[in-house]
C-alpha cells in the first residue's frame, strides 16, 4: 500500500496517517518531521531547512527530493509508505514518480483530505507542541496531556506564518491535485469532520 496524503497543513494529513500506521503498520514518512529533526540535531541540511520553514516558504525541491529518496531506500518501506507533505510541487510529483518507477512500486492513491482554509488558521494559531515528546495539543493545554511537559507555540503556526503557508499551498500545491486527478490516482475526503470519520472514507478509498 503505496500512498501520498495531500491537503494544506493543518488539514489533519499526519491523524490519518497516525490512524493508518496503527491499523496496517505502514512507515509513516513526514517530510516535516525529517525537517524538524534536522532543524533540531543542528545538521547542514537542518540550518538550510530552518530559513524557509520560519517564514512559511516551501524548502527548496533538490533538499526535499534528496531527503525522501534516501528514506525509500530504508528496508521497511518495502511492505509499503504513507508519504505526509511530500510531494508539495508537480516537480516533486515526478520526482517521486521517477524514482517509484526504478522501485517498481508505484503509487496506489493519492488521498486529499480537504479542509476550509479559514478552519485550518483557527486549528493551526491555537495548536502547541510539548518541548519535551512532541506531543500535538491546543492553547487549552497548561501542560502536555501525554507527559506533563511544558507546550509551546511552533513559530510556523502564528497567524501570519500560517496564511502565508496556505498561500504558498494554494499557488504551488495545487497543481497537484489536478496532477494526480490526470494519473486516475487521486481521492478526495472531507478533512472538516470528526477524525474517526475521516478515516472510514479513508479506509474506504483505499478498499481496506
Amino acid at each position: 500500500m503505496n500512498i501520498v496524503l495531500l491537503g494544506a497543513p493543518g488539514a489533519g494529513k499526519g491523524t490519518q496517517a497516525a490512524f493508518l500506521v496503527e491499523e496496517f503498520d505502514l512507515p509513516h514518512i513526514s517530510t516535516g518531521d525529517m525537517l524538524r529533526a534536522a532543524v533540531k540535531a543542528g545538521t547542514e541540511l537542518g540550518k538550510k531547512a530552518k530559513s524557509f520553514m520560519d517564514a512559511g516558504e516551501l524548502v527548496p525541491d533538490d533538499v526535499i527530493i534528496g531527503l525522501v529518496i534516501e528514506r525509500l531506500g530504508q528496508p521497511d518501506t518495502n511492505v509499503g509508505f504513507i508519504l505526509d507533505g511530500f510531494p508539495r510541487t508537480t516537480a516533486q510529483a515526478v520526482a517521486l514518480d521517477a524514482e517509484l518507477s526504478k522501485l517498481e512500486r508505484p503509487l496506489d492513491a493519492a488521498l486529499l483530505i480537504d479542509v476550509d482554509p479559514e478552519v485550518i488558521v483557527g486549528r493551526l494559531t491555537s495548536r502547541r507542541m510539548c518541548k519535551e515528546c512532541g506531543c500535538i495539543g491546543s492553547v487549552a493545554d497548561a501542560s502536555c496531556p501525554k507527559c506533563g511537559g511544558e507546550m509551546y507555540q511552533r513559530d510556523d503556526d502564528n497567524e501570519t506564518t500560517v496564511r502565508n503557508r496556505l498561500d504558498v499551498y494554494a499557488k504551488s500545491t495545487s497543481p497537484l491535485i489536478d496532477y494526480y486527478r490526470g494519473c486516475e490516482l487521486l481521492v478526495s475526503i472531507d478533512g472538516d469532520r470528526d477524525p474517526k470519520v475521516v478515516y472510514a472514507d479513508v479506509k474506504t478509498a483505499l478498499n481496506a
